[in-house]
């Protein structure tokens, strides 16, 4: 939903089918954005001649199997971050990219430093800040625990966010393009939160993704750094 009006934003492009899990969400989908073919079946997007590139904006449990088929039919494709389920997923997804080089298959970048990341390499690169020695990343909600029984979404279900913590990834993707990669890491991780209230089944389950954790790295630059994700504790 959000992807759609800026697609549709940009000059040439036109959006032709909308697949979502249910008809009737792809129709409504549709009908907002006057899009000419709701499905509920993602092949049919993918069998389309006339379509040369797919956004796929679902949870990560089917970006790989998405993202793969698309480029196998000759697609250009651009992917919701995060990227997949796990590594193993994640690189099947590169070893198909590769195959097909001649398509352009990109993952959603964080947006949160976009606008300033070259800034922050360009003072880190002249020097002005020394040596970097040590690097400290704090995403916390600065919230109090909810309740046991609390609904539980997708990015607390590993069914559907695989290997995904809360916002580790954005950041360790930020701090990335700053100096670069790990070239260790320690972690520990932490589910406070042990018992949310599934939707579909309004059953009680044992959450699987930590909501807090703690990583030590070493990074290639020299520096060492540590990284706290939380969805339990304030600053």
């Amino acid at each position: 939903m959000r992807h759609i009006p800026e697609l549709l934003a940009q000059a040439g492009v036109s959006i032709k089918t909308v697949a979502n899990r249910t008809m009737a969400s792809a129709s409504a989908v549709a009908k907002q954005f006057d899009i000419p073919v709701p499905t509920d079946d993602w092949r049919n997007v993918l069998n389309d001649p006339e379509i040369n590139a797919v956004c796929i904006g679902t949870w990560p449990y089917m970006h790989a199997q998405l993202s793969i088929a698309a480029l196998e039919a000759g697609k250009h494709v651009l992917c919701e971050a995060r990227m997949a389920m796990n590594a193993h997923e994640a690189h099947a997804m590169l070893s198909a990219s590769r195959r097909h080089p001649h398509l352009v298959a990109q993952i959603v970048p964080s947006p949160f430093t976009l606008a300033y990341d070259s800034t922050i390499r360009n003072i880190i690169r002249s020097g002005q800040l020394g040596s970097v020695s040590a690097i400290t990343v704090k995403g916390v909600s600065g919230q109090f625990p909810e309740a046991p029984g609390s609904p539980l979404s997708w990015r607390q279900d590993r069914r559907y966010s695989g290997l995904n913590i809360l916002t580790m990834g954005i950041a360790y993707e930020a701090l990335y393009r700053w100096v670069g990669g790990a070239s260790r890491v320690m972690a520990m991780g932490k589910t406070v939160v042990k018992m949310r209230c599934d939707a579909e089944t309004a059953a009680l389950r044992a959450v699987e993704v930590p909501d807090h954790v703690d990583v030590l790295a070493d990074m290639a630059c020299g520096a060492q750094a540590h990284l706290q994700f939380s969805a339990v504790c304030g600053e």
